[in-house]
């Protein structure tokens, strides 16, 4: 019942989201990552790519007309760290406590039935529309990716994803193979922290 009701309140906002007009809104993005230079995981069908350098230039010259979500778990929020320049972390996918994952040995993560409807409400609270730009974090950039392209099929005309995330890609070789500080956010030199504010995040577990 939970996920036909889920897949009803989906297909509502995605019939709303093509029906509704939008007033544009300009803010000058320059795209240098092309869909072809991804792996499959980290594209999307909003086909607007940036990186964390990229993202938080964009955000520090167009405070309060840019949208930026933090689309992981909180317990990675909590332990991994954050960006106090989120406008929220809603959490793109959270655990299935009843359903464990042999293979990864972990629980089961499923779409969290609540992201569209606590996104949209964010914007509209920010005085933002549909043509407005929007930057989803998450991880490494594959859940982001597929949060653009859920915002995109509700009508979103700038949904970009952040394509190396908060805590960026694995070193593939060296002292520190298979660490995650090849890029993303965390290693950028733009500001985290661990200390985080109860009020930005949008999730009841």
């Amino acid at each position: 019942m939970k996920t036909k009701t889920l897949n009803i309140s989906l297909a509502v906002l995605l019939c709303i989201g093509i029906a509704a007009p939008a007033t544009s809104f300009a803010v000058d993005i320059d795209q240098t990552v092309a869909n072809d230079s991804l792996i499959k995981k980290k594209q999307s069908e909003s086909n607007k790519y940036l990186t964390a350098k990229e993202s938080y230039g964009l955000i520090k010259a167009n405070l309060g007309e840019v949208l930026f979500i933090d689309v992981r778990t909180v317990a990675e929020v909590e332990f991994v760290g954050w960006t106090p320049l989120v406008d929220a972390v809603i959490p793109y996918m959270a655990n299935d406590f009843d359903e464990w994952d042999e293979k990864k040995k972990r629980y089961q993560k499923v779409i969290n039935g609540d992201f569209p409807i606590v996104f949209e409400e964010l914007l509209e609270s920010k005085g933002l529309n549909k043509n407005s730009p929007i930057i989803f974090m998450c991880r490494s950039g594959s859940r982001s990716a597929k949060a653009a392209t859920l915002a995109t099929k509700l009508g979103y005309t700038q949904a970009y994803t952040m394509v190396d995330g908060f805590e960026g890609d694995k070193v593939n070789e060296g002292a520190h193979k298979g660490h995650r500080t090849l890029n993303g956010w965390k290693n950028s030199g733009a500001p985290w922290s661990y200390k985080l504010d109860g009020n930005k995040i949008l999730f009841n577990q």
